[in-house]
Order: C-alpha cells, then structure tokens, then sequence
C-alpha cells in the first residue's frame, strides 16, 4: 500500500515538475531575442534560395537544350494549353519560373522564401486540375504548411502553418503548385513594402519607388516576370495598391467569395473592414480563370461558409454595352494630374466604344473617409500597441505608430484647439481616438449598414452596371511612404461597402504629366497634399491604373468591365497613341 502512495506521489510531482518545465520552455520562446530570431529567418531564407539555386542549375546540366517556346512570354491561358497539350512539360515551366524568380529577387528582394516542397511536388500532379503544372507565388501570409506567416512581425517568427490554407489546397488539387513566398511590409498596414525580418522590397520600374503594399512583393515579383499568377489579400487596398503601382492586374472580390481560412491577418477578429483573398496577373484573363479554378466543389467542401456558386463564364464572356458610371473625384483627394488624365482617357474609349457613361457621385464621399478611417483604430490603437510591444519598427509604419502611441485624451484636447485652423486635422486626431463605448460601437455599425445602404440606393438611381474610378498613383517615392501610408481612401471604401474591385494599367506618366504636378495645390493646399505630391513625383514613364467596381456578388461582371477596358486600352495603344509602361530595370 505504501508503494503505491509512493508511486502516485512520484507520478504527480513528476507531473508538476514537467508542467513547471513546459511553461519555463514557453517563457523562453516568448522572451526569444528579436534580433537572434530575424538572423535566424534570414538565413533559413538565404539556404532556400540558395537551394532552388542549386536545382536550377542541376536541372539545366542534367537537361541539354531544348527548342522550346518563350515560356515566360506566355500569359497564363496560353501556358494552360501547352501543358494540356504537352508542348510543354511541368518541369519546363516550373524550373523557367523557379530561374527567373531567383533573378528578379536578386535585383527586387521580393521573396521571403522558396517553397522547396514545390521540387517534388512538380513530379506529381494533378493533370485534371484546371492550373495543371502551373507554379504560382503566394503572399508571406497565406499559411502553407510548414512555413511561418508573420505578417512582417518578428513576434510571429518560428511559429509554422500546421496545414495548408484553403487557398494553397484548392490550388494544389487543381495541379498548380506554389512555389515561393513574397515580401510584405511590417503589420500589412501600409503603401510600403519592408519590414524587419526580410527588408525593403524596390519596384521593378524605378528602384527608388515603392511596389506598394501590402502586397508588394507579389506585385513586383509578377510585374519582373517571376511569376504568372500571384495570389494576395486585400482588406484596404492591399491587392490592388501594388498591382497599380507595378502596372499589372489585381482583383479583390467581394468579402467571402474566396475562402479566408488560413490566411493570417494581423488584428484577427476585426469585422469592420471586409478581407479578401484575390489574384494578380499580367491580364485580366488570368484574373478570371483563377477564380475559376478555386470556386470550385473542393473549395466550397474545405470552407462552407463560402456560398457554393461557380464562376459564371457567361456573365464574364458578354459583350453587351454597358452603363458606367464614373467618378473622377471622390471628394477624399484631388488626384494627380496623370490620373485624372488617364480616367478621362479611359471614359472616351469607352464612350467611343457604345458604352453609356454616368456621372455618380458618392451620397457619403467623405462619410465612407471617415468610417473606414475609425474601423482602423476601431479601439483607438490598443490591439495594435500591444502587438508591437517589443518589435522594432520599420520606416515604412514609423509615424503610423507615432500617432497611435499619443494618448486618447490628448488627440482629443489638441483636435479640439487646432479645429478653427485645420479642420482636417482635427478630424484625423479625434478619429484616432476609437469609438468609446459597446453603445458607441453599436452605433457605428449602424452608420456602416447605412452607408452601404445609401450607396447601393444611387447606384440604383442612376441605373448603372459598373462604376470607373480613379486609383492611388503613380508609383511613390519609398521615402515618402511613412507620411502617406494611411492615406488608402480611393481603395478602403470598397472594403467597407463589400463591393467587388479590380484595377487595369491603362496608361503611363507623361513629361506634360510631370510638368503640370508642378503646379498641383490638392484639395485642402495643407501639409498633406504637399506630401502627396512629393510622393508621386518623379515618375515619368511609370503606369497608371484606374479601378472597376461592381456591386456585391457580381464579381463577372466587375471582372468582364476590367476585361473591356484592358482590351480597348490595347487597341487604342496599337494605333500608337498611347504610352506603353517602363520596362523593368534591367
């Protein structure tokens, strides 16, 4: 009996003791040096390059030359061909891709990572698959097993996906295979592409400017050639910022569209601002046959919370005329002068073409400013405060922090004072502040569904199919982007309506451009619009982009609306009278 008290007591304290243990192991994880954890990732990221590299190369050796075609001058529809067809084999395209990748993050930094798991997935592969033997890049925070998802956090180092998210699993059952990860800046709540752990990443036009953010480096990497297809997420303008600014296509659908599940956000739980999962391309058709491929039985099994409808291929096909409406001012900002050039251009082709175009006018312009501005700092920057304790901070969010650091009170009492000077200031202080109380909070949502409410009531009044607005642009200088990160007003109102958004290249920056910017007052002629300008200056040459909005759940048609401007800006541009992009940097 004895040895049995001995033994229950020898079993709990060694119990305890492995508990005290575990806890102590769990401590030091938590309080690991940032600095040794960044070194860390840095070289696991160096060897995997180094790896791919490697294979490259023994690929080439082990392979003589063959009279191949131009793979990386395929787009995406005619790559699906030949390797359908097998003019092509996967590995051709694979071992293209992987070459080119290793080149362009040479010169760009784009990558955080190569998937190495993408060697042997190559060898087996689903041939029914819709992408079959197609590689494709996905953003740092989409989970894929194995891999750490940060966010461009150092606190989220070390802390591996336990499984693929839906996204990488439905891609991978429809034979593409991921095979790389790209950069992303610090919190994803940024114009700007860097962060602590993997650096600044350069656009591929003019290294002296940003890609944009947060999707910044699978814009660059797509816009350099690495890549034919790219995958991001969106939840201000997180997809289409970059795809402006590196002068190719990207597509955020509505909210719920495409599944979320395993793509890592920085403030989990936030429901004020819709994220979407959403592709990047070279062209529009890329775009759509991608959503093609993931609305599909596997991805509405995985995540059932995503309404089971296909991609409608006859909506995305018609050609019928359509009535747009246009906005060439969203009362938020006076757009650059290139901009505004471009939309204007973009209407008359359009016109040109039979298309009905409508001025509209945004019932709640500054309105939607101002609610997606406080669903940011919903609870006046606490989460976000104590997400950063004990991280170092980029450039990139340095003053973003600054002001979310300036106690509640104090933004009240100095909004209050400087409110007969600048009234636009005063705003942004107060806003900063959060909502206040579960009554307040109630409150605004209200004014959301209002908001959307009101928006979705013009839009019937005016009886319009799609909306052409502006976009952010041209491309900023990567100095600037501290000063003028949150400035995501063009963009962050279709997150908080749901509306499904796209945006086309459709032009470039002219010398007449960058002259008449000389002149550019903005609309409130205070320090912001100074700093504005001064971020899109420079860019003669760079692309242009303008942005296509549908209402909720229309995605085709918004995708379709994109397609038409894409393929009437092409045809204007064989006539030569428009601009054709700045290459890359060689």
């Amino acid at each position: 009996m004895q040895g049995v008290e001995l033994w229950s007591w020898t079993t709990v304290l060694t119990a305890a003791l492995a508990g005290v243990l575990i806890l102590l192991v769990q401590r030091f994880k938590t309080y690991q040096d940032p600095n040794a954890q960044i070194l860390r990732a840095r070289t696991q990221r160096d060897k995997s390059l180094q790896r791919a590299e490697q294979a490259v190369q023994h690929h080439k050796n082990s392979h003589p030359k063959k009279h191949l075609p131009p793979i990386l001058s395929l787009s995406l529809s005619e790559l699906m061909k030949s390797l359908k067809e097998e003019t092509l084999s996967p590995e051709d395209v694979f071992y293209s891709y992987m070459e080119k990748t290793l080149d362009a993050n040479q010169k760009l930094n784009c990558c955080t990572g190569v998937l190495m798991e993408s060697f042997d997935q190559v060898k087996n592969l689903n041939r029914e698959g819709l992408l079959y033997g197609v590689p494709v890049s996905i953003k740092e925070n989409i989970g894929y097993k194995n891999h750490d998802s940060t966010c461009g956090l150092s606190m989220r180092l070390d802390q591996p996906a336990q499984k693929d998210s839906v996204l990488v699993e439905v891609l991978k059952s429809q034979g593409a295979i991921p095979f790389v990860k790209t950069n992303v800046p610090q919190t994803l709540f940024s114009i700007g592409c860097s962060n602590p752990i993997y650096g600044q990443t350069l656009n591929p036009h003019d290294h002296k400017k940003t890609p944009g953010g947060s999707t910044g480096g699978e814009a660059a990497l797509i816009a350099a050639g690495g890549s034919v297809l790219g995958f991001g997420s969106d939840v201000g303008g997180s997809i289409r910022i970059p795809a402006s600014f590196c002068g190719i296509c990207g597509f955020k659908p509505t909210g719920g569209r495409l599944s979320s599940l395993g793509v890592r956000a920085t403030l989990p739980g936030s429901r004020h601002l819709q994220a979407s999962a959403g592709p990047l391309a070279k062209d529009v058709d890329s775009l759509a046959l991608s959503m093609q491929a993931l609305l599909c039985d596997r991805m509405f099994s995985l995540d059932p919370t995503i309404p089971p409808f296909p991609f409608n291929l006859q909506i995305y096909q018609s050609s019928s005329p359509l009535r747009i409406g246009y906005l060439e001012n969203d009362g938020c900002r006076e757009p650059s002068p290139s901009m505004a050039r471009a939309l204007r251009e973009v209407k008359g082709l359009l016109e040109a073409a039979g298309h009905t175009l409508i001025p509209f006018k945004h019932l709640t312009s500054r309105l939607n400013e101002i609610l997606a501005r406080r669903s940011y700092a919903v609870d006046g920057g606490s989460v976000m405060l104590e997400l950063m304790k004990g991280e170092k901070l980029d450039p990139c969010i340095y003053q973003e922090m600054l002001f979310l650091r300036i106690p509640c009170w104090v933004k009240k009492i100095i909004s209050i004072l400087i409110k007969p000077w600048s009234s636009n200031v005063a705003q942004r202080l107060s806003l900063g502040t959060g909502i206040g109380t579960i009554s307040d909070l109630w409150k605004y949502q209200e004014k959301v569904k209002d908001c959307i409410h009101d928006t979705i009531q013009e839009w019937r009044r005016c009886n319009i199919d799609v909306l052409l607005c502006h976009m952010m642009g041209p491309a900023y200088n990567t100095e600037t982007c501290s000063v003028v990160s949150p400035d995501i007003a063009h963009t962050v109102i279709y997150n908080l309506l749901n509306f499904p958004a796209g945006v086309v290249t459709v032009s470039t920056v002219t010398p007449q451009d960058e002259e008449e910017l000389r002149n550019y007052k903005g609309k409130y002629q205070n320090l912001k619009d100074k700093h504005f300008k001064r971020a899109v200056s420079g860019g003669e040459g760079l692309p242009l982009s303008i942005q296509c909005v549908a209402l909720p759940w229309q995605d085709e048609l918004c995708l379709r609306f994109m397609r038409e401007v894409e393929q009437l800006v092409r045809l204007n541009r064989k006539t030569g009278t428009s601009r054709v992009a700045r290459e890359p940097d060689p």
